[in-house]
């Protein structure tokens, strides 16, 4: 157990730790004093993780990423829940903006079962640390939105926040992961305001799978997602707040999954977005081990957008870590940052 204290102080894992200072070190010092056999080191390790982990909970049970991202003004930020009026209705949202205020904003829009909070910390620290304020919406059918999943009523989900942002900031980007994309492209495509257009993963028409096929999609993703380059999301929260950020509300739906996936026609919607002489800067971020994605999906997208998008793969990534690889943040945080720095105001001659 002081092992594992003072390697969670070692790395800044402090959701992961619940000693004071030199608390660990000395408790395995006395414990080496013991001169326990290898046999015995061995046979307390898997204990000695289940106390450890424990005891980490208890210390930092105030230790809650997400109270970064509650409504309030903050050290860097203000944040504010809003309803954003759309055609079929409001948008719940959380308007994040930078201390120092912001000339660009980013609109993000979650994945198929998650909510604008989800994971969302992480993302939003990066965004507004290069001076852009972002916009963190429910779709249709998920979070606080009180409309089921609908199509083409989804579409106005992003649409409507673009345009609430585009009357209040001088340029606008949408970023959009997996459903989310797909809803951005779609949007887009439709004529909706973008200065720079981010998609990760972005669910393909044609994406298919029964309940068993789901089930072992499942088993692979959390197999998959559970890699120690992930453990750094413990410097943000404990164990207890880590994993209840996966808890939502699930899906309220009047089209399934599947079938709106089919009806937003990712690949479509890139293909007229494509086509308009001003369309926007596009990056394409993909996972390397995707488990829900159809083999070649990301190949798909990369070839209907030669030429036009910066294709960029993660490759230890699965389906679900994407939105939270360190990786994924960083590249695309400074891409928009540098995209929409370069893009000039609508209307500027």
């Amino acid at each position: 157990m002081g092992l594992f204290d003072w390697l969670a102080s070692r790395y800044g894992l402090r959701g992961l730790s619940w000693g004071w200072g030199a608390s660990g070190p000395l408790l395995a010092l006395a414990g080496v004093r013991a001169r326990p056999g290898i046999g015995a080191l061995l046979g307390g390790l898997a204990p000695a993780l289940l106390l450890h982990v424990g005891l980490a909970t208890l210390r930092q049970r105030e230790l809650d990423p997400k109270r970064g991202l509650w409504p309030a003004r903050h050290r860097d930020r203000l944040i504010e829940r809003i309803d954003i009026a759309g055609a079929h209705g409001p948008i719940p949202a959380l308007h994040i903006v930078p201390a120092g205020g912001a000339e660009a904003a980013v609109c993000v829009a979650h994945g198929s079962g998650c909510d604008k909070t989800f994971y969302a910390w992480r993302l939003v620290e990066a965004l507004t640390e290069h001076g852009l304020a972002v916009l963190l919406i429910d779709l249709d059918g998920h979070g606080e939105s009180p409309r089921p999943q609908s199509y083409p009523e989804i579409s106005e989900c992003v649409a409507a926040p673009a345009r609430w942002l585009r009357a209040r900031y001088g340029r606008v980007a949408l970023l959009g992961m997996s459903l989310g994309g797909a809803v951005a492209a779609h949007a887009v495509a439709e004529g909706a305001p973008c200065d720079a257009l981010a998609l990760w993963a972005p669910a393909p028409a044609g994406l298919r799978l029964s309940a068993d096929e789901y089930r072992r999609v499942q088993i692979r993703e959390a197999l998959r997602i559970a890699r120690p380059t992930l453990i750094h999301l413990f410097r943000d929260g404990s164990p207890y707040h880590v994993l209840r950020s996966w808890q939502t509300n699930g899906i309220r739906a009047r089209i399934g999954t599947w079938d709106l996936f089919d009806a937003l026609d990712t690949l479509g919607s890139l293909g007229r977005v494509g086509a308009n002489p001003g369309r926007p800067p596009l990056l394409l971020v993909y996972a390397g081990r995707d488990g829900v994605l159809p083999r070649g999906a990301a190949e798909d997208a990369r070839s209907a957008t030669a030429g036009w998008a910066r294709f960029h793969l993660v490759r230890r990534a699965s389906h679900v870590s994407l939105p939270i690889e360190p990786e994924t943040i960083g590249l695309t945080g400074a891409w928009l940052a540098t995209t929409l720095a370069s893009r000039e105001k609508p209307g500027t001659p």
